[in-house]
């Protein structure tokens, strides 16, 4: 049996290049060896440790030229931001550089370049573009709901991504770029509290049924003796409830359990509750929530 020779210290846990490889003694066949994979020209990795986007960019940095730093869709990745399929599983990264280099051109990265640095973040070790640019930098290649997803993201107070005056201040300076007139629009609809892509979508969906604008995520009244509940999208005026079912409310019985107790205490409380599943038509979602408006006195 074949024994391989073991890396030396340091380098079996970390992405190293091949000329520090060739340093440290490892022969040109060793780096061929299968336990080592190589996700970047130049770079070297113990084969198995890339995992998610934060592993690709840690196996970048040997590469990294100074000043360097992750953006666009990358950047928006990190920061947990959600986004279409197509962009998530994406393999490649965007590395931008500032103007005293060329833009990176290497199989894996898509090389960006800038006249000035930007604020840049340390997230995981790693040096990113704030929050707010870095969705900035999506307006030209999201949908505007895709776009107004990652914006109602950043105003989770939670996360503390962002705020809404950060936000606009900043849709204002990028004026005249690709994608301005998009994330104009975005900015116009993003809101606070929602924590869910779905939630944004289907709250964007009854704005162009024509139906009032829900409030995302705030606490609803119940009588005395009932524990204060919060909703998805709430007309409080109307006392009727939209709600949006993920899959995490079936999966988790806890969860399951306290969301059915909610809603009977809503129900009771004389509330109309609407619950959209992911396998929910867009016509079934349309005609439960007309018909709830127009019972309680909404008219078009």
């Amino acid at each position: 049996m074949h024994n391989r020779i073991l890396l030396p210290p340091g380098f079996a846990d970390r992405a190293f290049t091949v000329s520090q490889a060739e340093a440290a003694g490892i022969s040109a066949k060793r780096m061929r060896s299968r336990d080592i994979e190589h996700p970047f020209w130049g770079i070297c990795l113990a084969a198995g440790s890339i995992h998610d986007v934060k592993d690709r960019c840690r196996a970048f940095l040997p590469r990294m030229p100074a000043g360097a730093f992750f953006s666009h869709a990358t950047a928006a990745l990190l920061y947990g931001m959600p986004l279409p399929g197509n962009l998530e599983t994406d393999p490649r990264i965007h590395v931008t550089v500032v103007a005293q280099n060329r833009s990176l051109r290497a199989v894996g990265v898509v090389g960006h370049c800038v006249a000035v640095r930007p604020e840049v973040n340390s997230v995981a070790g790693l040096p990113v573009l704030e929050p707010i640019s870095a969705w900035c930098q999506l307006a030209d290649v999201l949908t505007l709901n895709d776009l107004v997803a990652v914006g109602d993201h950043l105003l989770r107070p939670e996360l503390g991504l962002a705020t809404a005056p950060e936000i606009t201040a900043r849709i204002v300076q990028y004026s005249g770029n690709r994608g301005a007139r998009r994330l104009r629009a975005a900015g116009a609809l993003i809101r606070p509290r929602v924590e869910s892509r779905r939630e944004t979508f289907l709250r964007l969906f009854l704005m162009m049924c024509g139906f009032p604008e829900p409030e995302t995520n705030v606490n609803i009244p119940l009588p005395a003796g009932k524990r204060g509940v919060r909703g998805d999208l709430v007309y409080l005026r109307y006392k009727i409830l939209v709600e949006y079912d993920g899959e995490q409310h079936r999966t988790d019985a806890a969860q399951y359990n306290r969301d059915a107790e909610r809603l009977h205490d809503l129900r009771g409380a004389g509330w109309l509750v609407i619950t959209v599943r992911k396998g929910s038509s867009q016509d079934w979602v349309r005609s439960a929530v007309d018909g709830a408006l127009r019972s309680r006195g909404w008219r078009p």
